[in-house]
């Protein structure tokens, strides 16, 4: 297992994206916008890159947008979709129904997102099948603040299942 860079960005615009490509050697680049299966497919052509799309899920008509994603993106973050009036469009702790997405597959790898913390990844995975998860404010003390107490707890329940 390796370590990958990845650019998080939301609705970016091509000269963020050339900003940061020419400043650091990214891996991978993470939409996590409002973006269009056209502005993935734009983005992989200009720059070469595997790119990851984020899809926000709350109830069964999100389903769908996975569906359209696995195809233009190169790999899936099936994440919750932000609350009404969310400050940010990911990293809200808040989980979504794991039950949507129980047995379901894409062309694409996926990672599992949204409310993940020590007390529930192992329920999560068990219900979904994700293979990858990825988490943020679940191994916070405070907002934007990282515990390593909380990613130690965390990685040892991940392990454990």
């Amino acid at each position: 297992m390796g370590v990958a860079k990845v650019a998080l960005v939301v609705n970016p615009v091509d000269t963020v994206l050339d900003d940061i490509i020419d400043k650091v050697a990214i891996d991978i680049i993470q939409l996590h916008g409002h973006e269009t299966p056209e502005r993935v497919m734009q983005v992989r052509a200009r720059y070469g890159l595997p790119v990851m799309k984020a899809v926000g899920v709350a109830g069964p008509e999100d389903i769908a947008d996975l569906d359209i994603y696995g195809q233009v993106a190169d790999m899936l973050l099936v994440d919750a979709k932000p609350p009404k009036n969310a400050a940010m469009l990911g990293g809200n702790g808040v989980p979504f129904d794991w039950r949507l997405i129980a047995g379901r597959r894409w062309p694409v790898p996926w990672l599992l997102a949204g409310g993940l913390t020590a007390e529930n990844v192992s329920q999560a995975v068990d219900l979904t099948g994700a293979r990858q998860v990825d988490l943020s404010s679940g191994v916070e003390s405070a907002p934007g603040v990282k515990d390593p107490a909380m990613i130690a707890k965390f990685c040892a329940a991940a392990h454990r299942r």
